[in-house]
């Protein structure tokens, strides 16, 4: 958003800046944008039919509005096989370009733990067309999130169990030393595509186990050292 002048220069009212809540605060984080790593443990690559040792790193984008704390996901029109993935959430404090590895963890402010919902029935449509994935991946609310907890609190998780279960069955598990692509790593390369700035989330890579939310379904997760989710699909 261009703040580069007063309220009353906008030729219609702008947008509140989407944020997230710092938990145990009345902080707010400002988001920026949102990064998505497609496929970053091996076991989900594979049951989405790829193979987890012939690709570089990719991305695709959530707008941040999309990010939503309200604890309820509300399902979503057009499609009929909405999915739930379970991800680690890393909210940048600084970045830049080419920004090397050993120095990317600089950049963190903290960590929560997001949903990646995706109308998968539409994202293939785009796939099979060649065609981008907004429509499966970006759209109101698909971003369910916790708030965010600094690293100042609790270090870097780099190990450490991420599981989700809906309606108490457990149905993705994982560890977060099973990323093909570590957080510094993701940073790293992102800056070589992208200019990061303070207020970047990136939503780091799901476990296998993926599959389709109807309404009345209550998804809880976990991330080791982060703590927990729970949503309930309205």
């Amino acid at each position: 958003m261009n703040m580069h002048g007063a309220t009353s220069n906008y030729v219609i009212q702008p947008t509140a800046i989407p944020a997230l809540p710092v938990q145990g605060t009345d902080k707010l984080f400002p988001v920026h944008r949102v990064y998505c790593v497609g496929r970053n443990y091996a076991a989900h690559a594979v049951e989405m039919g790829h193979d987890p040792n012939k690709e570089p790193p990719f991305f695709f984008q959530k707008n941040p509005d999309n990010l939503d704390t309200s604890g309820e996901f509300p399902y979503p029109p057009a499609s009929n096989d909405v999915h739930y993935e379970i991800e680690m959430v890393v909210a940048l404090k600084s970045g830049g370009t080419d920004i090397p590895v050993e120095k990317a963890m600089d950049c963190v402010y903290g960590y929560g733990i997001g949903l990646d919902m995706t109308r998968r029935d539409l994202q293939g449509k785009a796939k099979e067309m060649g065609r981008p994935w907004e429509v499966g991946k970006a759209f109101e609310a698909s971003g369910p999130c916790t708030p965010l907890v600094p690293a100042s609190a609790i270090g870097h998780p780099t190990q450490g169990a991420i599981w989700l279960d809906v309606n108490g069955e457990r149905k993705q598990t994982g560890d977060l030393n099973q990323m093909i692509w570590k957080v510094p790593e993701m940073i790293s390369y992102l800056s070589g595509l992208f200019t990061l700035m303070p207020g970047d989330v990136i939503l780091s890579g799901t476990p296998a186990g993926v599959g389709a939310v109807t309404r009345g379904d209550v998804l809880r997760g976990h991330v080791d050292g982060v703590g927990d989710i729970e949503v309930r699909v309205v």
